[in-house]
């Protein structure tokens, strides 16, 4: 078992779930149905001795609360990361207007989260049939928000862990920036196997990010400036959609139209 049969693995999943379509079931409209979430993910590779996931413990970065891989799974050797990006239809619907997000956007937020489990849980079992133990962190009842009081805080941050991975960088409006851009949704599970480590392409947090500002404009809760994302009036506006579009919720608006929609402005 190695890092190539994991993404092999993987790849065949993606292309044969139904989970990657929005079900009829489900459909808020009937022109969602069979609507296409994700194109194919991208994976990435740490190490779960890294010392950057103590560095994430600093007050500046995440916290104390934030936890090791090993906390989650003593003798872990290894992270892996893995980045779906959204299909065209539901980036270019969420950027119509400014005000409210896009039903297409609302189902890649939902229903896209369960087919990132239905991945993670796809690529753990693989692990663990091979005799590697192995867990999803998101998933686990040790994984938490609102610890020390902070409620827009994760002891497990799945953008922290890609960016330790080296999926990528942070951008303006606290989005991971990828190869393949910012829009998506982020997975990891923690094993014992000792997979080979990716590169970590970077050395500044915020490199792929160009600082354009683009996003500014685009955040109907006004939450983004030139100093970064105020995580109050985001969470405010983004309570406002629950109550609009209960069970679904998102926005999204600062990662369409803008240079790092689909790709990395700062390669």
């Amino acid at each position: 078992m190695n890092d190539r049969d994991i993404i092999a693995s993987a790849e065949k999943f993606f292309l044969n779930s139904p989970l990657n379509y929005v079900s009829e079931d489900v459909a808020m409209r009937p022109e969602y149905i069979g609507m296409k979430i994700f194109d194919p993910p991208i994976f990435a590779f740490g190490s779960a001795d890294d010392e950057i996931f103590s560095e994430f413990k600093t007050p500046e970065i995440i916290g104390e609360h934030s936890l090791m891989p090993a906390d989650f799974l003593p003798g872990a050797k290894s992270v892996i990361s893995f980045f779906l990006p959204y299909a065209e239809r539901i980036k270019s619907s969420n950027s119509l207007d400014y005000d409210w997000p896009s039903g297409e956007w609302l189902h890649g937020r939902i229903e896209g989260q369960s087919f990132v489990k239905a991945l993670s849980e796809h690529v753990c079992g693989l692990l663990t049939r091979s005799g590697y133990r192995s867990l999803i962190p998101a998933f686990d009842e040790r994984c938490t928000t609102g610890t020390k009081g902070n409620k827009f805080s994760s002891n497990w941050s799945e953008r922290h862990v890609a960016f330790a991975c080296g999926l990528g960088t942070f951008g303006l409006s606290k989005g991971l920036i990828t190869e393949k851009g910012t829009c998506g949704r982020f997975g990891s599970i923690i094993t014992e196997l000792d997979l080979p480590k990716s590169v970590r392409p970077y050395e500044d947090a915020y490199e792929y990010c160009i600082m354009c500002g683009a996003c500014i404009p685009h955040c109907p809760a006004g939450a983004i400036t030139e100093d970064g994302k105020d995580d109050a009036l985001c969470s405010a506006f983004l309570d406002k959609v629950i109550e609009k579009h209960k069970p679904w919720y998102g926005c999204g608006k600062c990662q369409v139209d803008v240079p790092c929609e689909s790709n990395n402005p700062g390669a």
